[in-house]
């Protein structure tokens, strides 16, 4: 149970050995974890930007379905450091707070001598997530159940006629047209950017509001590792550091070169790892600025007996969150240089009214898995024909952000990725990890009306 803005809430947890939410790991240790589900739902938890076999990825896949009540299911591999986060991939629990922290030290950070501060984002409604998508589909709340199941199918591997679905196996295959159905390509100063598809109760940082927000305790002249987790379903904010002043030195749980600010924009299911060193006594706000809105959520990190005053939870209008940070990261482990085995441009498509989202014109299940082989260099071409910003995460790789709206860059390594209204971003990554891995907009909403695909690996066997 929570309780926000004075009701109860019924929510989901994830909860680990120490009764906290989620995991901590140490250097080296395995991730050797049961889940034991005791949610009275069925559920299926990702591992959102670790590397494990596919099997142990946490999608439903037919090979690997959701986790009955009262079941438990094993997990065995080797983590990768940094900043991660879980959630479920089943039935839109992602929006009822199924969802923790995923910390994995590294053993650089032993020698640091840094006080660590996780900080995780939710957007939170007292609405069921399927009277959240009625709304958005002007359909029924039965309706919107049938819609958020089908993202429980996976493509098939023959279309109706029993003819097999195109496979894309060549280099540099040509983008799909540019125009989407009804929208007129004059350009994004000609049309309205669209922010902020839900209309949320409150905003949450570490479960709570800034009605009585989490108070940290630091020493004076602390010096913190701030690790933040954007967990919202559908909301993007800017973080705010106020008068502190900060340096992002890993993106999604990656290093990249620090990039020192006092404000970051932080898409949907991105992370960052902020190094922050106290200037002294006193109380410091953390504060998530919803984008395109001035509500506003946060921490605060004090020292003993400093004073702390209420912070308001509303401030001066934030603007849509951008790509200001990403064109200046560059990856301190950039992938190694060689020319691509597959390029290959995705648009992005869709719109408000109808409500539905799509990828190369497909809508899950109905789409064309990409086939990949084991060793291939492959880079993908994302190109936004809607006026809204989509987080794009795939599952099972990581990638680099290699150049953004045709201008190359050296950029961060990540998971997840944002795509600008009418903008274009290409990634690159190797086909090292096979298997079936999915990649999708992780605007929950997007997702489940269509925005996601398959990357599958020649010579599985399912």
């Amino acid at each position: 149970m929570l309780e926000v803005n004075g009701r109860p809430a019924k929510i989901f947890g994830l909860t680990g050995p120490d009764g906290r939410p989620g995991i901590h790991l140490a250097a080296g240790e395995r991730f050797r974890v049961d889940l034991a589900n005791e949610s009275g739902a069925r559920t299926l938890v990702h591992w959102h930007g670790q590397l494990p076999p596919w099997t142990q990825d946490g999608f439903p896949w037919p090979q690997t379905p959701p986790i009955a009540n009262g079941a438990v299911q094993a997990y065995d591999y080797a983590p990768i450091p940094g900043t991660y986060w879980m959630h479920s991939h089943h039935d839109m629990q992602e929006q009822s707070l199924m969802t923790a922290p995923l910390i994995v030290s590294s053993a650089a950070e032993l020698h640091e001598d840094r006080q660590e501060v996780v900080l995780m984002l939710h957007d939170f409604t007292f609405r069921t997530p399927e009277e959240v998508l009625a709304g958005l589909t002007g359909t029924s709340v039965a309706a919107a159940q049938a819609m958020a199941r089908k993202t429980e199918e996976a493509p098939a591997d023959k279309d109706d006629a029993g003819i097999p679905k195109p496979r894309i196996v060549g280099m540099a295959a040509r983008a799909p047209s540019m125009a989407m159905p009804g929208m007129t390509m004059s350009g994004p100063s000609s049309m309205q950017m669209d922010l902020n598809d839900v209309e949320y109760d409150a905003f949450l940082a570490n479960d709570r509001t800034l009605a009585d927000p989490e108070i940290v305790r630091v020493e004076r002249g602390g010096r913190i590792r701030l690790r933040v987790i954007n967990g919202a379903s559908s909301s993007q904010f800017w973080l705010d550091l106020g008068d502190l002043a900060g340096r992002v030195v890993a993106t999604d749980g990656h290093l990249v070169h620090p990039v020192a600010s006092n404000r970051f924009p932080l898409a949907m299911a991105q992370r960052l790892d902020i190094l922050i060193d106290l200037p002294g006594a006193g109380a410091f706000p953390i504060l998530a600025r919803l984008e395109g809105g001035s509500r506003q959520t946060g921490i605060v990190l004090a020292t003993a007996d400093a004073p702390v005053s209420r912070v308001a939870e509303s401030a001066e209008a934030a603007p849509p969150a951008d790509l200001s940070l990403e064109a200046r990261l560059m990856a301190v482990e950039p992938l190694p240089p060689r020319s691509a085995d597959i390029v290959q441009a995705i648009v992005l498509g869709g719109g408000m009214k109808p409500y539905a989202w799509s990828l190369n014109g497909e809508y899950w299940p109905q789409v064309s898995p990409l086939m990949l082989t084991k060793g291939q260099r492959v880079e993908i071409d994302l190109l936004n024909r809607t006026m809204m910003a989509h987080p794009i995460h795939l599952h099972g790789h990581v990638f680099q952000v290699i150049a953004i709206d045709g201008r190359p860059v050296q950029g961060a390594v990540r998971d997840t990725v944002l795509v600008m209204p009418m903008g274009r971003v290409r990634i690159a990554f190797d086909a090292d990890n096979p298997g079936r891995w999915a990649l999708h907009c992780h605007n929950l909403y997007h997702m489940v009306t269509g925005m996601m695909t398959e990357f599958r690996y020649q010579g599985i066997d399912f």
